[in-house]
């Protein structure tokens, strides 16, 4: 059934907690972070390395809760094959994708995109301060282009996560603040 036509809950929704504090307070302190790397990129001063340095810490300790954290945390959760996350991909654009408790498959991977960039934007902002590579343009040209990259997959991620609220009618950024979601209903997945 389309999600248009889908029948508005008649019994009383029960929230359940998904995303921990600790996932809650890493993802808003480096969307914190990330800005600030941003907006201070074309300034001289050490503001723009503390935000990048910040969040590289925050890569670290996202990295060490995917092992520690509860179920929804973990990588192992929500990180899809590539067929499964091909199929969810068709069931989106065919308006059928189920509802996912945790992160669905495209926003497993986004998580690993999103992280894999800030990691590099760290990485190749430390090394153009290196002995060894200070002065050369490539490693900023690589830099930037990264930093466009991330651009480009944080307006994806927003995207998604407003198309997602849509379709299953939750609000998946007041998920992310409470870290609680509506209760499954029958054809959701874990």
């Amino acid at each position: 059934m389309p999600v248009r036509d889908m029948p508005v809950r008649d019994v009383p929704v029960r929230d359940v907690p998904v995303w921990d504090l600790a996932v809650r307070l890493i993802h808003w302190i480096l969307v914190f972070s990330i800005g600030a790397a941003w907006f201070t990129s074309g300034q001289i001063g050490v503001a723009h390395e503390y935000a990048g340095y910040g969040a590289g810490m925050l890569v670290v300790a996202r990295l060490v809760w995917s092992g520690i954290g509860n179920r929804y945390a973990r990588f192992g959760q929500f990180l899809k094959s590539l067929p499964v996350t091909l199929d969810y991909v068709r069931q989106v654009m065919l308006g059928k994708a189920p509802r996912y408790i945790g992160h669905n498959p495209l926003g497993g991977w986004m998580v690993v995109a999103l992280l894999s960039c800030v990691a590099l934007l760290v990485l190749t902002g430390w090394a153009m301060g290196t002995d060894l590579l200070w002065g050369y343009a490539w490693p900023v040209r690589m830099h930037v282009t990264i930093a466009w990259i991330m651009v480009g997959l944080i307006a994806l991620h927003v995207a998604g996560v407003l198309f997602t609220s849509w379709q299953h009618r939750e609000n998946l950024p007041k998920a992310m603040l409470t870290g609680k979601k509506p209760s499954a209903e029958p054809g959701d997945l874990d």
